[in-house]
């Protein structure tokens, strides 16, 4: 999938976007070894904890669809921002423990400006399964 189509398709994600209250509208495309892709967006709630961004979204949607998280090359974002927009805190915490180190992480902003890096870049000295056993 070219980076395009890529473009293309997070965006009509973004559209989808739940976000009366803040207005910034996210986009993310989990793209799959087989091209597939499974798209999420963010979702608000005026009791702002009980939201939820785009890429836990996304990523969420693929496994209670029985995908296989081990099987994902590439996550596709896309923010209304000056800069192309890392994810938070707590996304990186769940791409970190579901999605390869490997995967791809692609990074938009509505200019179409980008920036490309691996999900181990995001979160270094990140808290996993080995930090629970004393």
């Amino acid at each position: 999938m070219n980076i395009d189509e890529k473009y293309r398709l997070v965006t009509i994600a973004q559209g989808f976007s739940y976000s009366p209250y803040s207005k910034f509208k996210v986009g993310a495309l989990l793209i799959f070894n087989d091209d597939s892709y499974v798209m999420g967006c963010n979702i608000e709630n005026a009791s702002y904890p009980l939201g939820n961004c785009a890429e836990r979204t996304a990523i969420f949607k693929a496994l209670s669809d029985g995908k296989d998280l081990k099987n994902v090359k590439e996550l596709v974002v896309i923010a209304p921002s000056p800069r192309a927009v890392s994810p938070c805190g707590a996304c990186r915490q769940v791409m970190n423990e579901l999605l390869p180190s490997d995967c791809i992480i692609t990074l938009f902003n509505n200019k179409k400006e980008v920036l490309v890096l691996k999900n181990s870049d995001l979160l270094p000295y990140a808290f996993n399964e080995g930090d629970l056993n004393g």
